[in-house]
């Protein structure tokens, strides 16, 4: 299958290139089924989303139709807040923005995939169900991603966790999920991951170490590793080791993998340290690229376009953005600190809108009455000094 690249156009709401998208359909469930290689042999050549969507509202200002969408923020406030387009989920963690703007967001515990519009003029719905999903031991639902053919072949990718291992599935909407990547090792905690495609078209996989930090250095464990693959779960042959899906190692406690599509660059962040993924790296006896300061702890998922790198964090509430110039990962500033609670996931769309989820009703957060919520930000202000 041939695939077409096409270029990201730069837009002035945050300063950086877009860079995902797709679209979907009806909802259903059913079992893990096996589903044709949408890969195109060695050296993929990804089709980028198109990035014509329409223009969303600006915070404050009413969506078609008259209406503000409804929302609250973290200080409890009665006051409407327009950057709030979802409410009351439970735990949204994964996110991928389709190109007619609307954005896909599943449930960590549910397994529940909602759509959800950019202006908050109607409430999110459910538009799949994935099966099987365990949610004990942190995991459950834990990201989405999107085929970088999804003009050709509709497919949704997914991390999640099962009660005998964590793995990869893909689907179009409407239909039964197919596994992509199995046999993750599962413990009783230390069941994090997340998934991206990389700038060439390949699958990047991080994994959780199932709560043994020991599997992360085991070379023959898929836990607490970066993998890459093609789509359909097969190493690729420039790999490190010919015939391993490993690509890096010795990762314990994954929380966010984002890629440039522009430049290439591959960001994982555990926690409060943040890699610039490089071939063959091991993330436990090398120091991190960069940590994140004091102030900004407890590092979630993240974006990165156009050389700048964003950072939700749960522990200190803020979003975290830094330049990444090369091999360095600059100084860390914050932004929306305290304003909307725990946050779990950011994802920039392709008109350039930075979306978030929050994650307060963890267990460890202070939840106000619309929580958990989706929040999108299109403008400069709306994020303060990370832009």
């Amino acid at each position: 299958m041939v695939r077409s690249r096409l270029s990201l156009r730069p837009l002035v709401v945050v300063a950086c290139l877009a860079l995902a998208g797709c679209g979907g359909a009806a909802a259903s469930s059913g079992q893990f089924s096996p589903q044709p290689n949408f890969f195109n042999g060695n050296n993929p050549n990804p089709q980028l989303p198109n990035p014509g969507i329409p223009q969303p509202s600006l915070p404050g200002s009413a969506p078609p139709g008259g209406t503000v969408p409804s929302g609250s923020p973290s200080s409890g406030s009665k006051q409407v807040d327009a950057n709030v387009v979802a409410t009351k989920l439970v735990e949204p963690t994964g996110l991928v923005v389709l190109p007619d703007g609307t954005a896909l967001v599943g449930e960590r515990r549910s397994g529940k995939v909602y759509r959800v519009r950019p202006d908050g003029s109607t409430p999110a719905t459910v538009v799949q169900t994935l099966p099987g999903v365990d949610a004990s031991g942190d995991g459950g639902l834990l990201d989405l991603a999107l085929s970088p053919s999804y003009a050709e072949d509709g497919l949704i990718y997914a991390y999640l966790s099962t009660a005998t291992d964590n793995r990869v599935v893909h689907f179009p909407l409407g239909s039964a999920p197919s596994t992509v990547i199995t046999g993750i090792p599962h413990g009783s905690g230390g069941n994090t991951g997340r998934i991206a495609f990389d700038a060439t078209g390949a699958l990047l996989t991080a994994t959780g170490d199932a709560g043994n930090p020991a599997l992360a250095a085991a070379p023959t464990s898929l836990a607490g590793k970066v993998l890459r693959t093609d789509d359909i779960g097969r190493p690729l042959p420039d790999n490190p080791k010919p015939g391993s899906r490993v690509y890096a190692r010795g990762v314990v406690g994954t929380t966010g993998l984002c890629v440039d599509a522009s430049t290439g660059s591959r960001v994982l962040v555990a926690g409060d340290r943040v890699w610039l993924l490089r071939p063959d790296a091991d993330l436990a006896a090398g120091s991190a690229t960069a940590t994140l300061p004091a102030a900004l702890v407890g590092g979630q998922g993240c974006a990165l376009a156009a050389g700048r790198l964003l950072v939700a964090t749960s522990t200190s509430q803020s979003l975290a953005g830094a330049p990444v110039r090369g091999s360095t990962v600059g100084t860390f500033a914050a932004g929306l600190s305290k304003t909307y609670g725990r946050l779990r996931t950011v994802v920039i769309g392709s008109d350039g809108a930075i979306w978030l989820t929050t994650r307060n009703r963890d267990g460890h957060g202070h939840p106000v009455a619309d929580d958990d919520r989706v929040i999108r930000l299109t403008s400069m202000d709306s994020a303060s000094s990370v832009l």
